[in-house]
């Protein structure tokens, strides 16, 4: 993954880390990225691994996120 990050030069990858501590503990931008998984598994394509090729599976996350979007445009314009 790092160097797929390394050679688009858009994206900056950090990993954070899981501390040791016990009980719940807020960390920094993993809820972002485990929220955006959440809302592209309610596509019922991508809830399982039914794709064969990596290619379509990078397509329909595409769609769905573009889909997100539309509903979003669409709620601020009715407003």
């Amino acid at each position: 993954m790092a160097l797929v990050v390394w050679r688009t030069g858009a994206w900056r990858l950090r990993i954070v880390k899981r501390s040791g501590a016990a009980g719940f503990e807020v960390l920094p931008k993993r809820w972002l990225v485990e929220r955006t998984f959440a809302w592209i598994s309610r596509n019922r394509r991508l809830a399982r691994d039914f794709e064969r090729y990596a290619t379509t599976v990078v397509a329909f996350v595409r769609l769905a996120m573009i889909r997100i979007m539309l509903r979003r445009l669409a709620a601020n314009t009715s407003s």
